[in-house]
């Protein structure tokens, strides 16, 4: 039973690491809509945590799209844009969504003047039909068909979003992503490009920060401890216990400091995008990390007097450790605001972390328990055997 256990602790630590990593896999071909509408062309927008779905009707040069904003705010606005004319806001013919004080939505159409007005206006160009949807996962979605041209066939378009201000749609910011939200669409071969300032790469960087930093600090760590607190009582765990809980540590140590890196450099090349309540959970979860692996070079014997205070010190550490990087983790989902799968994957792994975590309580009390009553019944037949014994011997 203890062999059985130890394994399917290790399976599930690799398993547990791989779920993360199959989310990254996620794209928007994987979003279905309200309406069971199925698009042949989908591209992920490198910023704004939007994407943009189509299918083309070359026989009459239409486009059925839908344009998604995931998790969405209600009291923001949105907006997706053809400009023939131009890379920018400014002058495109734009569709724009909110939702209204009624809980109903509104969507238009409107052209963007220099001004960055929105009033309701005709396009350029024929929209037969158009509407808008909050989903019950919270995403933004419009849906249009365009009547195109041939200038309109591979044109540039624009993506944005901001708050709405009294009721109505208000300026947006005018730093970080809502700057960098353009790009050319061409419907006949189904791609898109960013011409943001090279952000495609910066939403890679961000996506290989997030994942490095909730495999590391947010699931090895977690195991780690599990392992520490746990495993040790399996008598034939023996000394794999410690072997399994370092092997955890360190290598979640040393991928988090590869994910506190990327996050720094990630910072320094984003100056007009601030998250301080995660950077600065950031560095003192990189700094209690630290610590906790600088103690290991100070660890005392067993039976050492300071023992007992390194080992207070040891846990404190640990499980501050753990419980920040989970809370700034869900910070950095906030932030990065793209794969809600992220989040559901990683609460599951938490639910399952937990229920294995309570499990293992259990049993493991059941054992100590177990253990003490035996080793109290045998003092108690050894101690009478013994007396008798000294009894008839000196009868």
């Amino acid at each position: 039973m203890d062999k059985s256990l130890t394994t399917t602790l290790l399976f599930s630590c690799f398993l547990l690491i791989s779920l993360p990593v199959s989310s990254l896999a996620q794209s928007c071909g994987n979003n279905s809509f309200s309406n069971s509408k199925r698009y042949n062309a989908c591209n992920n927008l490198s910023q704004l945590s939007c994407s943009l779905h189509w299918n083309y009707h070359p026989s009459n040069m239409t486009a059925d799209i839908a344009f998604r904003k995931t998790g969405a705010s209600t009291s923001n606005w949105i907006a997706w844009a053809l400009n023939p004319t131009r890379q920018g806001m400014a002058g495109s013919q734009a569709l724009v969504a909110y939702q209204q004080s009624n809980s109903t939505m509104r969507v238009y159409t409107t052209q963007v003047d220099a001004s960055g007005s929105m009033q309701p206006a005709n396009l350029s160009f024929g929209v037969p039909s158009f509407s808008a949807e909050y989903s019950s996962g919270g995403d933004m979605i419009i849906f249009a068909t365009l009547q195109l041209d041939n200038s309109l066939v591979s044109t540039n378009q624009v993506w944005q979003e901001g708050p709405l201000s009294g009721g109505s749609p208000g300026p947006h910011p005018t730093t970080g992503e809502n700057m960098q939200s353009v790009g050319t669409v061409n419907f006949v071969s189904g791609t898109v490009t960013s011409t943001g300032g090279g952000t495609s790469s910066k939403a890679r960087k961000r996506n290989v920060h997030g994942v490095l930093n909730a495999v590391s600090w947010g699931i090895l760590m977690p195991v780690g401890i599990i392992i520490a607190r746990y495993l040790k009582v399996f008598k034939s765990a023996g000394p794999a216990w410690f072997y399994l809980h370092a092997i955890c540590q360190t290598s979640g140590y040393a991928v988090g400091v590869a994910g506190w890196a990327t996050g720094i450099k990630l910072g320094s090349d984003s100056p007009g995008i601030t998250y301080n309540t995660h950077r600065k959970l950031g560095i003192t979860i990189f700094a209690l990390g630290t610590l906790q692996v600088l103690a290991l070079l100070l660890r005392p014997k067993p039976d050492h007097k300071y023992r007992l205070y390194w080992n207070i010190y040891h846990h404190t550490i640990g499980y501050t450790t753990v419980i920040l990087s989970i809370i700034n983790i869900f910070e950095g989902f906030e932030a990065l605001d793209r794969e809600k799968n992220w989040k559901k994957a990683y609460i599951g792994v938490l639910i399952f972390l937990g229920s294995v975590a309570v499990v293992l309580e259990a049993v493991t009390w059941l054992i100590v328990i177990k253990r003490k009553k035996t080793a109290s019944s045998d003092k108690h037949v050894n101690g009478v055997n013994g007396y008798g014994s000294r009894v008839q011997q000196t009868a």
